[in-house]
Order: structure tokens, then C-alpha cells, then sequence
């Protein structure tokens, strides 16, 4: 055991009691064991590289090159995306992509190139590769993004899984972000992350690698152009980033580096290539378009680990109310499980649920349940018999029943990598639905089992379905949180074909935003907690999953009221705007921080329900086109090189800048704009921007500067959609879209456009059709004259 063991040893009994982190330390050694026994030992390896050329075979969208040691595909398909895999990998099977295989492009072909390489020429990029099997990507015009070396494979000499490792090269001004939800980031500096969704043990801060949410996916933006690349394999690796740096005027620039050493699965890779809005609209058309919420959990949600009965959630939501505070939904944790097993009801304290959920939606809030994987393993459990009716269950190399230790005690855990276990799962949400819930957070499922020393989660050495491939938890631990979120998206359109299902879950893997969202999991609270919530939304958009947010105020302590105004306002713009809290950290609800915090409160809360026709808007346009709510501020213009070092402000949608405070006594913040005319929409003073400007940042707001020429839909003093245009610098045009609100069922509204330009002297806002220009259908309100 080492210093880190220990000390989640000690977290393991702190959080779940003497008893509990007893077992925990029974199924550490267990789960010790387990592994020495069931998992191949690793004698002696050979290493392999691909060796030389020897043919080609050209196929239309590619072909297959023939090396000494090793064959490697390339494919381009029909969207612009590069396929290429080692020893004969295909796409698929991928727990990634969506539905049908991409279809390959008949224009392109592999063809000679110089000193015996190859090459295919697309539209969006051109891939070389050397005789010795290093792949360049380049621009259309021949600028190198990236050069893989020839990999390297280490198989044992007993037969089983290869390592690998792959090595590229990136321009020296390139940066790197992505790989999941990353607490230290958005911008990913010199370091190695692992790919291992991992429960941090407790709240986490800018420090802690790795979290629940990690993807093998980068997005690398340099002068030259914007890449994503993806190592498509589920299996525990880690990627070892470091910047490159230009010479100074010497001439000799060091290029930036990136190494992934993957355990074991296929060496296959795909790269994007465009512009950041292209880039991302390609990749949800490979990994899935991202899932809509319903309206209201695009409003402000409160939940806590805590609530005692069904008459503190009634208390709360009438504190609320009577306090003029708008409130869409509130969550119930585990304490109203009976046992603290998932879908049951503990009667003593929530008498009715199904009564509390009808009061509380007659108010507009909705009810939303969480939900853990692990299943009590004790006999007259209706989850759990019918569970072993079936053989859902994970179980050990041996073929024995495999038990964790989490919140019920001792448990086991669906086997999420099988259809038939999810049709099961998913039918169990009918439970959920009858009692009165609206939505579901998925929580624990990375999985976890609580863990004196090790990793805490399942046996590598446990044995998967994976989808009738079979296997063990070395492959398929990264995906458990997906399939599992999977199981819930599908049973519930079954259940209720008439209404979106809302999902996010804790943990998830690439395509995870075709099921939901996600969220930070456990954030300290505490200022560095804070600066790292915004990494989390920031990263995990540019991976493909746009709805997620942190707990605001943290999760594990009392944060000071300036803290909590801080955090509420950073809230406010994010995708998913969510206070909660330990039943041990305090309580959440803005009165409990004073008359000035409630006010403060008042107006953070009332400008998020103002802006929730735009965030629907948003929520839409991410289903089309791929782009995140929440965006970095070189979003727009990824060549200037001082935007894409700007950590501390993002874009929410394309019209406005939100620049939150992430530090304690701040009263006035430098803001670096990207280029053009913004507003301070507090104030109306107007900033030119490229530059670095500075604003005022009083208690009582954050800076949130408009671009000039934006038209968004807002609510009105009425409750109706009106458009608020902000005015286009002189002699310029710009506009605006909307998406209205076709409720929370599957009609998608048509996407309505306007222009606003000037017109003899004055801000003209218009619709922009094909049949031309016409009133809009909503009053208009012009600001920045």
C-alpha cells in the first residue's frame, strides 16, 4: 500500500463509516486477488514497427498499404473524416461511432508520392505516408499539421493483448485541448493524462488526473489549421503532451510532441481537419449528434445530498417561491432509497412521491431521481432476482459472482456491454417515471467499488459481453458509463415515446452527448474548484459533449458568500446551471448566505430564465451542426495566437462573452476580446476588439460583453420570445437564429433567421428568408446605439 492508498483508505472510512470502509478493505484484497489469478501474466515481449513498404493495394476512399510487419488501412470518408488503422483494423466495432459506417468517398485513392510513399489526396486534407510507415496530415496546400512516427507494438511472446505506443508531431505553435473532461485545462500543458475514468475518491481541483470523463480525443489548433484526432480503444493508456516552442528569431523551432501508450486494442485513429466549426460538425456526424434537453433543464436546478424527507424538498421549493427566485427542477440523491438501493423508495420519509411530483410540477419544477449502477446483492432485492433471472451481472475470470462494496454494502453490477442487459436495465426506469420523475443523473458509474487501496472500481480481470466479443474490464471499464446511459435513452423512448428523455451522467466515453450530458462529479469547493468547472465545460465541449456543469458552490465545503455569488454567476452561462452539495458541506440555498447574496442571487437566476430561448436555441444548433454551447473565445478565429491562451472567458453561442471572476476581492478583470466591436451589456460601453480591455466586475455582476451585430432570443417582460439585437458597427450587417421552443417532445422547430443592418440612419432588424426581407414575428429591442 503507498502513501496515495492510504490515504483513500482513510477517505473510504471518513465518508461511508467504519462498516462500510471495512468491506471496502475486504473487497480491496479480494479484488487483489482476483486479479493475480485471472489476468494473463506478461513474461517475455517482442517488439515489432512496420517495417517497409512492400505494395498497395487502392481502393476508392483509400486502400490497404502492405509493410514488412504490418498492414495498414486509410479510408476518407464522404464527410472529410480520415480513417486509417494498423494490422488490418477497421471502424468498427466502435463503442463510438453512431449507427451506420461511414461511407467512403469515391473521389479519393491511394496513390505513388515520392521516395517510395503514398499518399491520398481529399478535398480537406492530403495524408502522406513514408515507406517506413509515418503518416503526415496536411493542409489541402501541403502544410504539415501533424506526423505520426511508425508505431510500435510490444506482443507477448506467450500470445495476448499488445501494448503500443503511437508518437506524433505538431507545429511548435500549436495547442493542444480536449481528452475529455480535465480539471487542469482547457488548454492542455505539458504533462501526462490518463485515459482511465477514474472517482477522484473524494472532491477533486485543478490538480487531480485522471476524472470520470476521459477520451482519447484532442483537438490541436495551430497558425496553419485546427485538427482533431482520436485513438479509437476503450483500454487504459495515457497521453503525454508537451508544447513546442519557436525559435526566437533563430530559426530553429522545437516542435511540439504528443506520445500515446495505449494496454492493449486496436492501433486505428481518426482525424478531422477545418476550421473549429467544421471540425465538430464532421465529428458529431461520426460519433452522433448530441441529445436536446427539455426546456426545463436548461433552467436552474438545485439538488443536495441531504434532503431528510419529502417535506424539506416542499420547504425548499416554497423558499423559492415565496423569495421571487425562479427554480425548474430539484434533484433527489440516495437518501430517499430505501437502503440506499437504486430504485426503491424509502416510505417512512417520502410518503408519496408521486404526489410531490405532481405539487412540485403544478409550480413548474420537476423532479429528477439519481440513479447508481451497483444492485444490493441480497436475496428478495426485485432488482437483483430479476437481474440473476437473467445472468445480467458481472462476473469474475472464474465464472463466480463478482461483488463490489458502495453505498447499499455489498453489490454487484450490471454487465452494460451486453443488449439484452441494457433492454433489461432500461425497463427498470418504468419504476423511476411511475413514482413521478422527469429526468435522471447517473452516478458511481465509472464504476466504482469502494476501495481501501487500488483503483477503486471492478477487477480488471472481471468478464464483459461486450456485445458477444467477450472480454474483461481491461476493455471495457471506459465504456461502462456510456452503455449504461445508452440502456436508460433507449428503455426510456420506449417507456415515454413522447418526451425527450433528460439524462447526464458522471462518467461516459466518446458518443456519450447521443444519450445526455454530463457533469463535474465532486468539485472542491474552493476558488481553484471553481477556475476548474469552467475547464470541465470548456473540454468536454470541444470532445463532443456540449450540455454539462459543475456543482455549483462545490461539493464538499461551506463556500464564502463571495464565493457562492462567484460561482452562481459563472452557473448562469453554463449549459447546466446546478448547485449541490454533501449533506456534511451545508446548504446551497442562496437565503442561507444573507439578505445582499439572496439579491445578488435573485438577479443571476432571473437573467438565466431570461436567456433560455437562446440556450434552446443553442441546444438545437448543437444537434445540427455539432458546436458547444460553451465555446473558447478563439472559437471564431483560432489563428490569433493570443486567443487561444486566454483561459479565464468563453463565448456562449456566438453573441456573447461572458468573462467570469476565478479569483477572491476582484472588483475590476482584464477581458481579451476577440476581434471587432463589442458591448458591455450591463453598461452599453463599447470595446474594439483584437485587444485586451479592462472591465468593471462589482459583486453583484460579471462582465458579459455582446458582439456587435448579434441578434438572440431572450424572454420579455411578458414571458413571450422578443429579439435583442445589438448594433452593427457602421456600414456592417449581422443577424442572429432561432429555434422556438416545439416543447419537450421530438418536433424539431425550423431554424428561423435574422438580419439586422443599418438602414437611413437607424438599426433595421428584418427576417432573412429565401422570399426576402419581412417584419419579425417578435417585438425587437435594439441596444448599443
Amino acid at each position: 500500500m503507498n502513501g496515495r492508498d492510504l490515504v483513500r483508505s482513510v477517505k473510504a472510512v471518513s465518508q461511508v463509516g467504519a462498516a462500510q470502509g471495512l468491506r471496502a478493505v475486504r473487497a480491496s484484497w479480494r479484488h487483489r486477488r482476483a486479479d493475480s489469478v485471472g489476468l494473463p501474466r506478461r513474461g517475455p515481449e517482442r517488439a515489432r514497427v512496420p517495417g517497409c513498404v512492400v505494395g498497395a493495394d487502392p481502393e476508392p476512399g483509400g486502400g490497404v498499404l502492405r509493410f514488412e510487419r504490418s498492414r495498414l488501412r486509410i479510408t476518407v470518408t464522404v464527410s472529410g473524416a480520415v480513417f486509417w488503422g494498423w494490422d488490418g483494423a477497421e471502424p468498427e466495432p466502435s463503442y463510438a461511432l453512431a449507427g451506420v459506417r461511414p461511407e467512403a468517398d469515391p473521389r479519393t485513392v491511394l496513390e505513388p508520392d515520392k521516395d517510395g510513399g503514398w499518399r491520398v489526396v481529399a478535398e480537406r486534407v492530403t495524408l502522406a505516408v513514408s515507406r517506413h510507415g509515418a503518416v503526415e496530415v496536411c493542409t489541402p496546400g501541403g502544410v504539415v499539421l501533424r506526423r505520426d512516427l511508425p508505431p510500435r507494438w510490444w506482443e507477448p511472446q506467450d500470445g495476448g493483448e499488445a501494448r503500443w505506443v503511437q508518437r506524433s508531431e505538431v507545429a511548435a505553435d500549436a495547442r493542444f485541448f480536449g481528452l475529455g473532461g480535465r480539471a487542469s485545462g482547457p488548454r492542455l500543458r505539458e504533462g501526462t493524462y490518463r485515459l482511465w475514468n477514474t472517482d477522484p475518491g473524494g472532491s477533486f481541483g485543478p490538480g487531480d488526473d485522471p476524472l470520470s470523463v476521459t477520451m482519447p480525443v484532442q483537438m490541436v489548433v495551430a497558425d496553419a489549421g485546427t485538427h482533431l484526432v482520436f485513438h479509437d480503444s476503450t483500454w487504459d493508456g495515457v497521453v503525454s503532451l508537451r508544447e513546442g516552442r519557436e525559435g526566437a528569431g533563430s530559426g530553429h523551432d522545437r516542435s511540439g510532441a504528443c506520445e500515446v501508450r495505449m494496454e492493449g486494442g486496436p492501433l486505428r485513429c481518426w482525424v478531422v481537419v477545418g476550421t473549429p466549426a467544421r471540425v465538430l460538425h464532421t465529428w458529431a456526424q461520426l460519433t452522433g449528434a448530441p441529445a436536446v434537453p427539455p426546456s426545463w433543464a436548461l433552467g436552474y436546478q438545485h439538488a443536495r445530498w441531504g434532503f431528510g424527507s419529502d417535506k424539506e424538498v416542499r420547504r425548499v421549493a416554497a423558499g423559492y417561491k415565496e423569495r421571487d427566485l425562479p427554480l425548474d427542477a430539484v434533484h433527489l440523491d440516495i437518501d430517499h432509497y430505501a437502503a440506499r438501493q437504486v430504485f426503491t423508495v424509502d416510505h417512512h420519509r417520502f410518503a408519496s412521491l408521486p404526489r410531490l411530483a405532481e405539487e412540485l410540477r403544478g409550480a413548474g419544477v420537476r423532479l429528477v431521481s439519481i440513479v447508481d449502477p451497483a444492485v444490493k446483492a441480497e436475496r428478495g432485492n426485485a432488482v437483483y432476482d430479476g437481474g440473476q433471472a437473467i445472468d445480467a451481472f458481472v462476473r469474475n475470470a472464474s465464472g463466480g459472482s463478482l461483488h463490489g462494496v458502495v453505498w447499499a454494502g455489498e453489490s454487484v453490477y450490471p454487465d452494460f456491454t451486453a443488449e439484452r442487459v441494457r433492454k433489461w436495465w432500461g425497463g427498470l426506469y418504468e419504476e423511476r417515471l411511475t413514482q413521478g420523475f422527469s429526468g435522471f443523473w447517473h452516478d458511481m458509474n465509472e464504476p466504482v467499488s469502494f476501495a481501501a487501496f487500488g483503483d477503486p472500481t471492478l477487477p480488471r480481470s472481471a468478464r464483459h459481453a461486450l456485445e458477444g466479443r467477450g472480454g474483461d474490464h481491461r476493455e471495457a471499464h471506459n465504456v461502462y458509463g456510456l452503455c449504461m446511459t445508452q440502456a436508460a435513452y433507449e428503455g426510456l423512448r420506449e417507456l415515454q415515446p413522447q418526451e425527450r428523455p433528460f439524462l447526464f451522467s458522471r462518467s461516459g466515453w466518446v458518443g456519450m452527448q447521443r444519450y445526455g450530458g454530463t457533469w463535474s462529479g465532486d468539485v472542491a469547493t474552493g476558488w481553484p474548484g471553481l477556475r476548474a468547472s469552467l475547464s470541465l465545460v470548456v473540454g468536454l465541449g470541444l470532445c463532443g459533449v456540449p450540455y454539462s456543469g459543475p456543482d455549483v458552490g462545490g461539493f464538499d465545503g461551506v463556500p464564502s458568500a463571495e464565493l457562492y455569488v462567484r460561482w452562481l454567476q459563472l452557473g448562469a452561462y453554463l449549459p447546466l446551471f446546478r448547485t449541490h452539495s454533501a449533506r456534511y458541506a451545508g446548504r446551497r440555498e442562496p437565503w442561507e448566505f444573507g439578505d445582499e447574496v439572496l439579491g445578488h442571487a435573485r438577479v443571476v437566476l432571473h437573467e438565466r430564465r431570461r436567456l433560455r430561448p437562446y440556450l434552446v436555441t443553442l441546444a438545437h444548433l448543437a444537434r445540427r451542426t455539432g458546436a458547444p454551447y460553451v465555446r473558447p473565445v478563439w472559437w471564431g478565429s483560432p489563428e490569433e495566437r493570443d486567443l487561444r491562451d486566454c483561459e479565464d472567458a468563453f463565448l456562449l453561442g456566438d453573441s456573447l462573452l461572458v468573462a467570469p471572476v476565478l479569483e477572491p476581492g476582484v472588483g475590476r478583470r482584464s477581458v481579451r476580446l476577440p476581434r471587432g466591436r463589442w458591448y458591455d451589456t450591463a453598461t452599453g460601453e463599447v470595446f474594439e476588439g483584437p485587444g485586451r480591455v479592462t472591465v468593471d466586475a462589482p459583486l453583484s455582476r460579471i462582465p458579459v460583453l455582446a458582439r456587435a451585430g448579434s441578434v438572440l432570443p431572450v424572454l420579455g417582460e411578458t414571458g413571450e420570445i422578443e429579439l435583442e439585437a445589438w448594433a452593427p458597427e457602421p456600414g456592417r450587417s449581422g443577424g442572429g437564429c432561432v429555434v422556438p421552443d416545439a416543447g419537450d417532445g421530438w418536433d424539431e422547430a425550423e431554424v428561423e433567421r435574422y438580419r439586422v443592418r443599418w438602414n437611413d440612419g437607424r438599426v433595421v432588424v428584418e427576417a432573412d428568408g429565401e422570399d426576402g426581407g419581412g417584419e419579425p414575428p417578435y417585438p425587437v429591442r435594439v441596444r448599443g446605439l
